[in-house]
């Protein structure tokens, strides 16, 4: 009975939260993007992309999400040196602020299609398009992209061992969710925020994420 009240509240709280990741804020995701774009190319030759990037910022930090969308068309159609991935992935962004969905998941996927996408731009789109179209994606779609990412050290292991772990419950996996959540909540290079969710749906699963010297490795493995 215990098990079973754990599991409705599981599946209760993944009603709650929605599209999990799609929770965080959609701009610190792009922010991050374009920190590593531009701390990879400092050179005068990418200064003026560096600019129109900068700019569609500033529009975007003043809620101007059509004009930010628009200053960044150019670098999304030509740019060069990850910019162009930057640039798409800062008006998926938007288009997901702006309740367009569609438009969001064909950028990401554009990103994720170029070959010449950094790795780093791959792998937050790749997080992001399935955050967005977790609801509708099967969940064993959402394990097999997500789970090279779902790892301790990996920089997306908390967005993406989330949603893992939310497509595990999904499947009735709660063996394989309770400890990834578990170590989720005891990485302290996760965000506090995602932290605090994974713990609370560990203690749901009636899985102990208290920190404590027990080493866990968090792998989706049974026990």
């Amino acid at each position: 009975m215990d098990d079973a009240l754990r599991e409705d509240e599981a599946l209760n709280a993944l009603r709650r939260y929605g599209k999990p990741v799609g929770a965080a804020v959609v701009a610190g995701l792009m922010a991050l993007a374009g920190y590593i774009w531009w701390g990879a190319h400092k050179e005068d030759a990418a200064a003026a992309r560096a600019e129109t990037y900068t700019l569609a910022l500033d529009q975007l930090d003043g809620n101007n999400l059509a004009q930010a969308s628009a200053g960044l068309a150019p670098l999304a159609a030509s740019g060069g040196d990850g910019s162009q991935a930057a640039a798409r992935l800062l008006q998926a962004g938007i288009a997901e602020k702006q309740g367009n969905s569609a438009q969001a998941a064909s950028l990401y996927a554009a990103v994720m299609a170029d070959s010449a996408t950094p790795a780093p731009f791959h792998d937050l789109a790749n997080v992001r398009d399935v955050a967005l179209r977790f609801d509708t994606l099967p969940a064993d779609q959402v394990i097999t992209r997500l789970r090279p990412l779902a790892a301790p050290g990996n920089a997306w292991f908390g967005s993406a061992g989330e949603l893992v772990g939310m497509a595990y419950l999904k499947q009735g996996h709660k063996d394989l969710a309770a400890p990834l959540f578990g170590a989720i909540a005891k990485d302290k290079t996760v965000p506090d925020s995602l932290r605090a969710r994974a713990r609370q749906m560990a203690g749901l699963l009636g899985y102990d994420s208290v920190d404590d010297t027990t080493s866990d490795t968090g792998a989706p493995a049974s026990h």
